[in-house]
């Protein structure tokens, strides 16, 4: 995978925030989407009610992933659009870290995702500040 420092290095971006904020938010988001991906399928075990968790987990890929794409595209952005995709993952990391975090205890891949939805939902509150100053 192409680290994003480097890639956002290599074009003009039509924004004033940091890169190095913007290419950490890029880098937590596919780091996000890889681990809850990966929860949801390992509650998939049989006799294992988790079905909320797993429904969460798929959303917050879902979410990130559209997020790290309205990111990616970062010629003539739109703030009001890249507000509101950011804090729809901040919304979608924390429902997603909420119950993950319950079974952290007893399960590694949930404890993982609970630090992993933690981290990027941090990030994107980071980057969301600076859009808005």
């Amino acid at each position: 995978m192409l680290d994003s420092h480097e890639l956002f290095d290599s074009i003009t971006m039509d924004t004033d925030i940091d890169r190095d904020r913007w290419s950490s938010a890029i880098t937590a988001l596919g780091n996000c989407q890889e681990t809850v991906t990966a929860c949801a399928g390992a509650m998939l075990m049989p006799g294992a009610d988790l079905s909320d968790a797993i429904t969460r987990d798929l959303d917050c890929a879902d979410v990130v992933q559209a997020t790290a794409r309205v990111l990616s595209r970062a010629i003539d952005m739109d703030h009001t659009l890249l507000s509101a995709q950011l804090e729809a993952c901040v919304v979608a990391c924390e429902r997603s870290h909420e119950l993950c975090s319950r079974h952290a205890e007893h399960h590694s891949h949930c404890r993982l995702c609970s630090e992993t939805t933690k981290q990027c939902a941090d990030a994107c509150r980071e980057l969301l500040a600076a859009v808005h100053h």
